[in-house]
């Protein structure tokens, strides 16, 4: 069984920063990447970055240069830095586990941006 649990989400003023954690458990084969999305309030839920085994990464183009998406393997953690916020970025942030044959999520975290 895979778990993925997210932390760090918040409420935090436009200008301000949050560092999303996302720790995975169980047996992981094949990853192929792992990710974070956003769903605001009565929208579609959209990719907000990627990393791939591989090392590469992928930023919607709406976050770049102001979020940065890392790992420790070593604590198979996936990390997400967001820096510069604005109340669009508002939304319940998902870590997203993506191996050759599944794909897996965490429940969620909710992140607040007050103009």
């Amino acid at each position: 069984q895979v778990q993925l649990v997210e932390s760090g989400g918040g409420l935090v003023q436009a200008g301000g920063s949050l560092r999303l954690s996302c720790a995975s458990s169980g047996r992981i084969v094949g990853i192929r990447a792992m990710g974070w999305y956003r769903q605001a309030q009565g929208k579609q839920r959209e990719l907000v970055a990627r990393i791939f085994s591989s090392g590469g990464t992928i930023y919607a183009d709406s976050v770049k240069g102001r979020f940065a998406i890392s790992r420790d393997n070593a604590k198979n953690t996936v990390y997400l830095q967001m820096s510069s916020l604005k109340p669009e970025d508002t939304g319940v942030y998902s870590c997203n586990l993506v191996t050759m044959t599944s794909s897996d999520w965490g429940q969620g975290t909710q992140v607040t941006v007050s103009s």
